[in-house]
């Protein structure tokens, strides 16, 4: 996929603060590369929610072609029991991201849009790690299929959320730490 005339970069809504204590409100997506048996590729496409580092829709794919990135948004849309009011997506200046496609998908839904700075990981630092996490803690290369990898994916997403205490979150597991902040509201 290559940029157009089309594409527009948008400017840096979160500047860092991702630290809200507002589940869903500040969202971050990106794309990672996952090899696997043989040399295969395959992508994974996620978004996760900054305050609670739960990721909230990913979609893993053989293509990069624009709907790897759709799809996450019509699976957020559709898994998500709520998305705060003002709740925006903050993301790379990527290609899929400048998309006039992903652009209006996240307008039809009601979804706000920020970009990082250009060539600077340190804007979308808490989607980085998480990916970093996920190549250090599974068994990626060991997959023989991309069914392998998907089933490899959807239990350490599941761990993720669910079974894995984080320290920046109280030592709760993103879910835990999502309703305690609900709680505490």
């Amino acid at each position: 996929m290559k940029a157009t005339k089309e594409h527009s970069v948008l400017p840096n809504l979160l500047n860092r603060e991702f630290k809200q204590d507002i589940p869903a409100k500040v969202l971050l997506t990106d794309i990672t590369y996952l090899f696997y048996k043989n040399g295969k590729k395959a992508y994974l496409s996620t978004v996760l929610d900054a305050s609670t580092n739960e990721v909230l829709a990913y979609n893993l794919s053989k293509s990069l072609k624009i709907d790897i990135v759709t799809d996450t948004i019509n699976k957020l849309m559709n898994s998500a029991s709520f998305l705060h009011k003002d709740a925006f997506i903050h993301s790379d200046q990527g290609v899929h991201y400048t998309s006039p496609i992903f652009q209006k998908k996240l307008k039809e839904n009601g979804i706000g849009q920020s970009m990082s700075r250009r060539g600077n990981c340190w804007d979308n630092a808490p989607q980085e790690s998480f990916f970093g996490h996920l190549k250090d803690e599974t068994y990626i290369k060991d997959c023989e299929t991309f069914e392998e990898l998907q089933e490899e994916i959807d239990d350490y997403i599941d761990y993720h959320n669910n079974y894995r205490p984080q320290w920046n979150l109280k030592k709760m597991t993103p879910v835990n730490y999502r309703n305690h902040l609900l709680n505490v509201a």
